[in-house]
């Protein structure tokens, strides 16, 4: 049987009303589908100024009876952001997580550069993905994160994306088990690849970033949010869906 992702990004909730009305409508979807996913996960930009009053006000949006798995985006704040959403103590090392769900190991990596919008993995990150690829080698793996590690054709988010990664495509090159990498970020639907591997970014929820073709201007507000649906199958070939959530 098919493992069903959730994946929602960029939420940036804030202390207003519209960021926490198009998030809060996106969580009262999923609560509702017939047919609930193995697990929801968010690829940061969770709060949009990191404060720890935000991140609580993302957990009373948030009632789902399956697991929701967060990494920080560029908005967040680590200390904050391990506080009141994880449950931790408040530090500033890398907020790295690695989860087991329906016999895939979902690992949630922290590309997120303190004071910075562009991202990279810390040394310590590449070490620990290594070691938690290494340690589960048996089980298909989806490597998950804000900042795509490619260009994607946005000029504003090709600025200020993942750098260095010829460490993370090593890694991926050494893992054949990695079906996929998630990120956000992009704040639109894109696909591309990375390393010989599916790269599928989550469109945003609070915004729709829009592409120079299309128009001069940067985002579109009026856009609605949207999510993906990512499939894993017995032959463990990643499908991905698209929803607009009105």
């Amino acid at each position: 049987m098919a493992v069903l992702i959730a994946h929602v990004s960029d939420i940036h909730v804030d202390a207003g009303r519209r960021s926490a009305e198009r998030a809060g409508r996106v969580f009262r979807y999923l609560a509702g589908l017939p047919s609930p996913p193995d697990a929801v996960i968010v690829t940061g930009d969770i709060a949009d100024h990191g404060a720890e009053a935000e991140y609580e006000r993302v957990r009373g949006l948030v009632s789902l009876p399956y697991p929701v798995l967060w990494c920080p985006g560029n908005h967040d704040q680590r200390g904050p952001y391990r506080k009141a959403l994880l449950g931790e103590d408040a530090n500033d090392k890398p907020a790295n997580r690695a989860y087991e769900i329906s016999g895939i190991l979902i690992l949630m990596v922290d590309s997120s550069i303190p004071g910075r919008d562009d991202g990279v993995l810390a040394d310590d990150t590449i070490a620990w993905l290594e070691s938690a690829l290494a340690g589960r080698r048996e089980l298909p793996a989806l490597i998950c994160f804000h900042h795509p590690p490619v260009t994607l054709g946005v000029p504003f988010v090709d600025g200020i994306r993942q750098f260095r990664a010829e460490r993370l495509a090593s890694v991926v090159d050494r893992n054949p088990q990695v079906v996929a990498l998630l990120c956000g970020h992009a704040h639109t639907a894109a696909v591309s690849t990375f390393a010989g591997r599916p790269l599928v970014a989550a469109p945003g929820v609070v915004s729709t970033s829009m592409l120079p073709f299309e128009t001069e201007e940067i985002v579109d507000l009026r856009q609605p949010p949207m999510i993906a649906f990512h499939l894993i199958g017995d032959d463990l070939r990643l499908t991905t869906h698209y929803r607009v959530v009105r």
